[in-house]
């Protein structure tokens, strides 16, 4: 429940649906071109951005497009003549720019793109889980996840301007939890639009479409050079991870609101750390807080950054525990989850490094309680877990 004063203690503060708060942060970025196209549950976005524009509220040129696909495309082309630009998108919307998220990344056109996380099909489903993003871990993009509406708000002029930074010139995905944070209202400040552009320098790039001096972007790339175009992508990816920490320690510094690659919450004399990203996290720290006053041992590490993937600062928060449960809203067909195996596989060989376990939960929009993650860990303290497996499943229908 919001308290009744919490507006007057913070007069920057404004109740407001999720959606709405992200394009408000959206305009303080000042993007040249925005263009997406309207799909449940991302269309509020992208609608308060259009009625902005219509209204003269934000300069931007906003493109209508006829699918994803060319929305991303059309980025493409504005972000080479050296525009900033924006998009947002969810679920199937995601599926359809499968090809164009690579040709952006391939050609280094910093995009920032909110993803409002919503499962795929088929079935036909409108609600949250986060296999979208988690299918296209690799085609080059960081991916940011947002546990609240405000952090949604603030990684978005961090995306910007780690993916704008000419060492890296990656595109970026600002994760939000589908109608769980884009549907809800919350008590959210606004960056401010004087500090955003002292925090955000203008968009320069070196190299960019322009008739008087004309160069090939994205050109065919055979044998004797894709390798080194891979190469210096990866190396790109790798290094982002220190700039996005520089950027929000920045941020903190100027907003007052601070965030990091990975958080810990009552980790200090954990037995038991649970790990996830996105929306989750808030169910999680509740139900920490009543294992501990039952004398339970537990705590939680939070992935805000899933590409990087910061392996080194996630080892160094959870080693010497003695295990770990992953939660996620995904699941990798056959082999466990995309957080679980990145986990394994980044910690393997490494020392005091936890037990792993998986649970796949919250697949299309199903409510995760309290409850859900308490009789996780009772699990764990009763029985012999198989390393991946599914919370709440309706056995009367399988």
């Amino acid at each position: 429940m919001i308290k009744s004063n919490i507006l007057k203690e913070n007069p920057k503060m404004k109740i407001l649906e999720g959606s709405m708060a992200v394009a408000q942060t959206v305009k303080t970025c000042k993007p040249n071109i925005v263009s997406a196209y309207p799909i449940t549950p991302q269309t509020h976005i992208v609608e308060d951005i259009a009625q902005m524009v219509a209204d003269g509220e934000m300069q931007a040129d906003y493109i209508k497009v006829d699918s994803e696909f060319s929305a991303l495309s059309a980025l493409i082309g504005a972000c080479a003549t050296g525009a900033r630009t924006y998009s947002s998108t969810t679920s199937q919307g995601l599926a359809l720019m499968f090809e164009v998220l690579f040709n952006a990344s391939g050609m280094r056109m910093p995009i920032v793109m909110t993803v409002v996380n919503r499962a795929l099909s088929a079935p036909l489903n409108i609600w949250n889980d986060q296999h979208d993003s988690i299918a296209v871990r690799d085609a080059g993009w960081i991916q940011l996840y947002a546990e609240d509406n405000q952090e949604a708000c603030d990684l978005l002029p961090i995306a910007y301007k780690v993916a704008e930074d000419k060492e890296i010139l990656l595109p970026t995905m600002c994760c939000m939890d589908g109608f769980v944070l884009t549907h809800t209202f919350e008590p959210v400040v606004i960056p401010e639009e004087s500090l955003v552009d002292e925090f955000l320098p203008s968009f320069r790039p070196d190299y960019v479409l322009d008739p008087e001096n004309p160069v090939t972007i994205g050109a065919y790339g055979g044998p004797e050079i894709y390798t080194e175009f891979r190469y210096q992508q990866h190396n790109a990816m790798i290094n982002a991870e220190e700039k996005i920490e520089r950027a929000m320690n920045e941020f903190g510094e100027m907003f007052g609101r601070e965030y990091n690659l990975v958080d810990g919450y009552r980790l200090d004399d954990a037995d038991i750390v649970l790990i996830s990203m996105g929306s989750l996290l808030g169910t999680m720290k509740d139900a920490v807080d009543d294992m501990r006053e039952d004398g339970v041992k537990v705590g939680i590490l939070k992935i805000t950054s899933y590409r990087p993937f910061p392996k080194e600062k996630i080892y160094e928060k959870i080693r010497g525990i003695e295990t770990g449960i992953v939660f996620e809203k995904d699941v990798s067909i056959g082999m466990g989850a995309g957080l679980l195996n990145d986990l394994k596989s980044s910690l393997y060989g490494k020392k005091q490094t936890p037990s792993l376990y998986g649970f796949a939960l919250g697949l299309g929009g199903r409510d995760v309680t309290i409850d859900n993650i308490k009789d996780a860990v009772n699990k764990l303290k009763t029985s012999k877990l198989d390393d991946f497996g599914f919370i709440n499943l309706r056995e009367e229908v399988l």
